[in-house]
């Protein structure tokens, strides 16, 4: 049995879950998700906690699981806290600046960048260099700070362009001149 599969979801206050047959819903203070439960998997709610349990045990069902169970868990916390990704940008000249539905960055090429953004997600830029991309959704928030990393990706040499915070890049040393 899935040890991940098996772990009871606690809803925190103000979180409601709707079931109905093979769908789900979570709704919260900061939004509503909602997922379609595969088959062999069983979601059921039992006073403020929420238990995934496996209807038979082939393979798939075994499989779906586990991965069921994280992903409400994730629709719990999404909608309760909301995710976040943290991105920096490192380079001479290299900035950014959000508007309503657009992120327009300054990377190095002849032209600025243009990111659109995605419908339910928030983009914020402090001191032009960092970004902070934050939703309900863990799946499309991280996809979208991906996306945003893949315009200007680091470079080994000097380390410009864009990383995630904390990220460690590694370093290479640049040609030497022999003599």
């Amino acid at each position: 049995m899935s040890r991940i599969g098996k772990k009871p979801i606690l809803l925190p206050a103000g979180v409601k879950v709707i079931l109905n047959q093979a769908n789900l819903s979570v709704q919260g203070p900061k939004g509503m998700l909602s997922m379609e439960v595969p088959q062999g998997v069983e979601v059921a709610l039992e006073d403020n906690v929420v238990i995934v349990k496996k209807t038979s045990d082939d393979r798939k069902a075994r499989c779906y699981h586990g991965l069921t169970r994280t992903l409400v868990d994730n629709m719990v916390t999404g909608v309760s806290a909301g995710f976040e990704k943290k991105l920096e940008i490192s380079g001479v000249g290299y900035r950014a600046e959000a508007s309503h539905d657009r992120l327009k960055l300054v990377i190095g090429y002849s032209s600025p960048s243009e990111y659109v953004i995605p419908e339910g997600i928030a983009v914020k830029v402090d001191k032009l260099v960092n970004i902070v991309v934050s939703g309900i959704d863990k799946q499309v928030v991280g996809r979208v700070a991906a996306e945003i990393r893949a315009l200007r990706k680091p470079e080994p040499y000097k380390g410009k362009g864009i990383r995630y915070a904390g990220e460690q890049i590694r370093r290479k040393v640049g040609k030497s001149v022999g003599s």
